[in-house]
């Protein structure tokens, strides 16, 4: 884990989340997509909050980031949730976006990409998110991979996700993590999950049950040298999941419309999701809520597995 840098210029931390990294308590990074795009204002503010609180239910601390005044906001008080909600405009900021945003001393809401480039900075060794992005469909034509999976290969952080989204290559996506040395755990689970879908019908590379396994395979990999991210993927509850058949054939069927309709790159995976959301009149968006909540309640999980391990380690 990287050793915080509380004087850091380009880091502002809410006195919660630098007490907490100051005195050894476990912190789980979030990102602020999901404020600033993901549901009207005040559902967005109420949501950010759900998701804060399943961290702190599990004893860690949620510190959601976003980038304001030419600097990342490492945690978010209530005014800053409010103000990210009620804000419109708020760009959305990748990993290749962020120094253009600090620069101009804009608001920025953090994907999942730049909230690890934060999160490292700021020395938090868990993210959580719903899903993660991956290899597009046809990206052997159109090269169109997430920088997501780029990142994974840059920051030291845990990632606790739902898997990847079902509109992606998820083969590709597995090939890809395991070309760059990404480890990728399923917890509780044989099979790597898609986001509402509990299976996507790839296995999980390894599987593990006990959270302070977990925690101590994140350690290892980091103690060997490695900068890259550890994956930790656990599946949306079997109550709301959608099942993958029904999600591929909706797919298949938005991805030739689109491809009529001209709609690739950056607008093509919110016209597939719009999609999938309207052909299951509705019933992903309880699916998102489910995942987004229970991503974070593990992440708030491990993180602590992780904090006491380390403890139990210094005291050896």
């Amino acid at each position: 884990m990287s050793k915080t840098d509380f004087e850091h210029e380009l880091l502002r931390f809410s006195d919660e989340v630098k007490d907490a990294l100051h005195t050894g308590k476990p912190v789980v990074a979030l990102e602020s997509t999901v404020i600033a795009h993901g549901l009207p204002y005040p559902d967005n503010v109420a949501t950010a909050r759900h998701i804060e609180a399943a961290v702190r239910a599990e004893g860690a601390i949620p510190a959601t980031i976003g980038i304001e005044n030419g600097r990342f906001l490492i945690g978010m008080s209530d005014a800053d949730l409010e103000r990210f909600g009620a804000t419109k405009g708020i760009v959305k900021t990748s990993s290749r976006d962020i120094p253009v945003i600090l620069a101009q001393g804009g608001k920025g809401a953090t994907t999942v990409a730049s909230s690890l480039v934060a999160a490292d900075l700021a020395g938090i060794p868990f993210f959580a998110s719903a899903g993660i992005g991956g290899v597009h469909r046809g990206a052997e034509k159109s090269m169109d991979v997430s920088a997501d999976l780029i990142q994974f290969t840059r920051s030291r952080v845990a990632v606790v996700c739902a898997g990847a989204k079902s509109i992606l290559d998820l083969g590709l996506t597995l090939e890809y993590l395991e070309t760059q040395c990404v480890p990728i755990i399923s917890y509780q689970s044989d099979d790597f999950p898609a986001f509402y879908c509990r299976s996507s019908g790839f296995p999980s590379p390894h599987r593990l049950d006990d959270p302070h396994v977990v925690a101590r395979a994140i350690d290892m990999h980091w103690k060997l040298g490695n900068r890259s991210s550890v994956l930790i993927t656990h599946p949306i509850h079997d109550s709301d999941a959608i099942d993958k058949d029904e999600v591929e054939s909706i797919i298949r069927e938005a991805a030739i419309q689109a491809e009529h309709e001209g709609i690739r790159g950056p607008g093509a995976t919110p016209y597939l999701m719009r999609a999938v959301a309207k052909a299951t009149q509705g019933r992903t968006v309880k699916a998102n809520m489910s995942v987004l909540i229970s991503t974070a309640a593990l992440a708030g999980r491990l993180a602590c597995a992780h904090t006491d391990y380390l403890r139990q380690q210094n005291q050896a």
